[in-house]
């Protein structure tokens, strides 16, 4: 069960790979102006993650021009979602939760994938401007995509 719409969302710090090199990047520091998506994955170059994070950064349907920091999450190291990303064409901000402490503070663990080892679920949180999660959901296995449809009304609510 992820954390409940309504709760403060934990604050995290996860890196990610710009061009100039590994970035710190702080929840927090998102916050203040506009909401906040959290988009957990499972694993950079699979399938539905694939077809997840070029959707998102196409602009799937009505989620595009929606005003919102994205940010895509998996237990991937920076470098593995900086190669995936370029050879993707994918523009989201990807952060590396390597040691799964921040997937385990969503309680969004997917425990033994395909038999070799615990990831993060594909889960979706909308976190508003003050910092609750004003929308959150898990989909019911790693093959399934998130309700864009949802996601997209509780940004632009």
């Amino acid at each position: 069960m992820p954390i409940a719409i309504g709760s403060k969302a934990p604050d995290f710090t996860l890196k990610t790979v710009t061009p100039e090199g590994l970035k710190d990047v702080k929840l927090s520091d998102k916050l203040g102006t506009k909401k906040t998506l959290l988009l957990f994955f499972p694993l950079a170059f699979t399938g539905t993650c694939t077809k997840e994070m070029c959707g998102v950064s196409g602009g799937i349907g009505e989620f595009a021009g929606l005003d919102a920091n994205v940010l895509g999450i998996s237990v991937d190291s920076p470098f593995a979602q900086a190669a995936w990303a370029k050879e993707n064409k994918i523009t989201v901000t990807l952060l590396s939760d390597l040691d799964k402490k921040v997937t385990a503070a969503y309680d969004v663990t997917f425990k033994g994938l395909a038999g070799i080892g615990d990831t993060s679920s594909r889960a979706s949180f909308v976190i508003s401007p003050s910092g609750i999660v004003e929308y959150a959901e898990v989909t019911a296995t790693p093959g399934d995509l998130p309700n864009f449809a949802a996601i997209s009304a509780a940004i632009a609510k």
